[in-house]
């Protein structure tokens, strides 16, 4: 007897709780949307309704990636920040709620709007923040620095698909290597970054969607976590104009000793910027 809908959805959700992921009511449907091609209000509809064999298909074939713990975000190819369609691969980070905050501090510190403002974003990623940015601030232009030349294409490719491609250029480098900066032809108004600031150590203790999966070289911060930021103080004064600002996101815990860091090269720290659960996510900082 061929599954409906409603059955499917029940047994895909009994997978993935089985396999101790929450929400798993919500994936599922996720999950049967995009093995049928519907849309969710579709499966509503339909509930009661014969899948057929694709759809059957696919649906298995995504619920074992899940069980495997594979992001939600790599499985569909995409997830929302600051209300936009981000394209991802297993080459970016998944764009997370924690980053918007870095977004909210920029559009309180700078509310020009019309200004050209000259962005900077390192460890591009996604694109996320620096596209987002240029979508708020539509007479800026933006540069995006990654290590990662796959990364980039992610970044490209959101590009285009937000209409600011005419306005950002994205360059391969690594800041690990001396004279990094040199490429991205400075200084900027704003520079941004979501580093790397786990510690090495603890990177294989998270959860397994982000250590098995998620990129190390964007969850690798060094013995304390705190190297990325080291180099980026390290060069600000290269990188950021005067009177222009900073603006990096950290862990729980970590915003005293990067406001040391950038305090120690000169920085004017400026105030901590708080996520939705309280904690003290971004770190600013002057020119």
């Amino acid at each position: 007897m061929t599954a409906t809908y409603d059955t499917l959805l029940r047994d895909t959700a009994t997978a993935l709780s089985a396999a101790g992921i929450d929400n798993v009511r919500f994936e599922a449907r996720l999950l049967l949307a995009r093995a049928a091609g519907l849309s969710v209000e579709q499966l509503v509809a339909r509930g009661a309704d014969a899948a057929p064999a694709p759809a059957v298909a696919g649906l298995r074939e995504l619920t074992a990636r899940r069980i495997r713990r594979e992001p939600m975000a790599y499985i569909l190819g995409e997830r929302e920040f600051w209300g936009l369609p981000f394209q991802v691969s297993p080459a970016v980070l998944v764009p997370r709620p924690d980053s918007e905050t870095v977004i909210e501090a920029a559009l309180s510190l700078m509310p020009e709007r019309t200004r050209p403002w000259r962005l900077l974003d390192l460890g591009v990623g996604s694109g996320c923040l620096l596209l987002t940015l240029l979508r708020e601030y539509p007479d800026a232009m933006g540069t995006g620095l990654d290590l990662s030349e796959a990364a980039l294409a992610v970044a490209r490719r959101n590009a285009q698909a937000l209409g600011v491609a005419e306005r950002v250029r994205l360059v391969l480098g690594d800041w690990r290597l001396p004279g990094w900066e040199e490429a991205l032809a400075g200084p900027f108004d704003l520079v941004v970054s979501n580093p790397p600031y786990i510690e090495a150590e603890a990177i294989d203790r998270l959860m397994p969607e982000v250590a098995r999966f998620e990129p190390r070289e964007a969850l690798d911060g060094g013995p304390d976590g705190l190297a990325a930021y080291r180099r980026i103080a390290a060069s600000a004064s290269s990188l950021i104009a005067p009177g222009g600002r900073l603006l990096v996101e950290g862990g729980e815990g970590q915003a005293p000793e990067i406001s040391k860091i950038f305090g120690a090269a000169g920085l004017a720290v400026g105030t901590s910027w708080k996520d939705l659960a309280g904690i003290e996510r971004v770190v600013s900082a002057q020119q």
